[in-house]
């Protein structure tokens, strides 16, 4: 008897079932039909911004359909990923994020979400190289000259970074160990402020992202000594890479990139994945993120998601070499 009403309710399932892939299926070929949101976890005025609100605009053109930008900010990018991450996976919440979804994991960040199981790579928008730069009085023209310096002048030379845990604190940190030097870390909140004391010579030396540093380097207002990266930036063809210099462990880049929840349908992932990586590659808007001080990318999802795993191995090796961890 249980077996046979186990059956009856199994058979009077079938419709509903049927009802809702049809109703996916019909959402998924409609897409899309209603306004997009692109959540950028961070404060507006950024690159992440910047990149976010350029891509919604031409997106939007693109669609018919309104593509608005949300900044969430608010715990280091924590709260605007996870917002996108516990969306429904219906392909109008979109997040702009960056690199700190595979270094937060590594530095012992406790997070509310698995970017790897809750997020699902779109396309990656743009790199963002880091160069390690000193204010334009001080003397040294080399990055040896530097590191010379400091030998001789050991505990006596800062460098500044974002804040805890960040790119440029993990680079400096790596640093230090892989030249055997002593520097002392100043923590600032943000690239604006630590621009600028690096600007003004209060601080010695900092690792700062290309499209913080470009128009001071551009000004020759502080000097570029080393970029982190494979190879160098088409930004800044002339400084060499800490590789080149013989400093291991600086090939990541930092990155833009867009993604959705993981529950997202995989044609609507790939309509996003096309549109986004055809009008990231087109020549006016590859042109407008130069004019940011980033590279273009574009390359879609297989091989985004290549760079996250890539990545997310080489960022847990320089939080082990350098020693940074989130308590």
């Amino acid at each position: 008897m249980n077996s046979f009403r186990s059956l009856l309710v199994a058979v009077a399932a079938i419709p509903l079932l049927t009802q809702l892939v049809s109703v996916s299926s019909a959402s998924a070929q409609d897409y899309p039909d209603r306004r997009i949101t692109f959540v950028v976890p961070y404060p507006a005025g950024g690159a992440a911004d910047a990149i976010g609100r350029l891509l919604a605009t031409k997106l939007s053109e693109t669609w018919k359909q309104p593509v608005v930008v949300e900044n969430k900010s608010g715990g280091g990018g924590i709260i605007g990923n996870d917002y996108v991450a516990k969306a429904p996976g219906d392909g109008y919440t979109v997040l702009i994020g960056i690199t700190q979804l595979v270094q937060a994991p590594n530095v012992g960040i406790k997070l509310p979400y698995d970017a790897f199981n809750d997020l699902t790579p779109v396309t990656q928008a743009a790199l963002i190289a880091t160069v390690f730069a000193v204010p334009i009085q001080r003397p040294e023209k080399t990055m040896e000259e530097f590191v010379s310096a400091i030998k001789a002048n050991p505990s006596k030379i800062s460098y500044g970074s974002y804040g805890n845990a960040t790119t440029s604190h993990l680079y400096g940190e790596l640093l230090k160990k892989t030249a055997g030097i002593d520097m002392t870390h100043v923590p600032y909140r943000g690239a604006a402020p630590l621009a600028n004391d690096l600007l003004g010579g209060q601080i010695n030396a900092a690792f700062v992202e290309v499209a913080t540093a470009a128009p001071q380097l551009n000004g020759g207002k502080i000097r570029g000594l080393a970029i982190s990266g494979e190879k160098r930036s088409p930004l800044l063809p002339e400084i060499q890479t800490l590789a080149e210099l013989g400093f291991a462990g600086f090939e990541a880049q930092g990155w833009i990139g867009v993604f959705v929840p993981a529950a997202t349908p995989k044609d609507i992932v790939k309509k996003l994945d096309s549109d986004l990586s055809r009008i990231i590659k087109s020549p006016e808007t590859t042109e407008q993120i130069k004019r940011m001080s980033l590279v273009p990318v574009g390359d879609g999802a297989e091989a985004f998601a290549a760079v996250l795993r890539q990545d997310f191995e080489r960022w847990g090796n320089v939080a082990r070499e350098s020693g940074v961890r989130v308590e």
